[in-house]
């Protein structure tokens, strides 16, 4: 999708402590009060975290986003849960996702407006 931009639209973003194993760009559930983690496989998420930063990061939790995913994603509103390697697939419930939706999705990557 070269011919549009969603980049920094809307966007949010909130500093939470950062436990062991987050890496920018990987969608990040809460541990525990004010403290994100990464996500296993089916997880709902909380948003997608920038660069880790001397035990804290900035977690997007709104706006248009570029993540990876896992499987095929319809282009709608969808409900999303965390693929356990650090992106997003279709969850197998929509109790158990997060609602977003999907603007553009191409193989192994996703845009989503959380």
């Amino acid at each position: 999708m070269k011919q549009v931009s969603f980049e920094g639209i809307g966007n949010v973003t909130a500093t939470f402590a950062a436990g062991e194993g987050v890496r920018g760009g990987q969608v990040v559930k809460l541990t525990e009060n004010g403290t994100v983690g990464p996500c296993q496989a089916g997880d709902a998420f909380c948003g997608v975290a920038l660069e880790p930063r001397r035990g804290g990061c900035g977690v997007q939790v709104k706006g248009f986003v570029s993540v990876s995913c896992t499987g095929t994603l319809a282009l709608s509103w969808a409900s999303l849960s965390a693929d356990g390697k650090g992106g997003v697939q279709a969850a197998d419930s929509a109790a158990a996702g997060v609602s977003a939706l999907v603007v553009c999705a191409e193989e192994g990557s996703a845009v989503l407006c959380l």
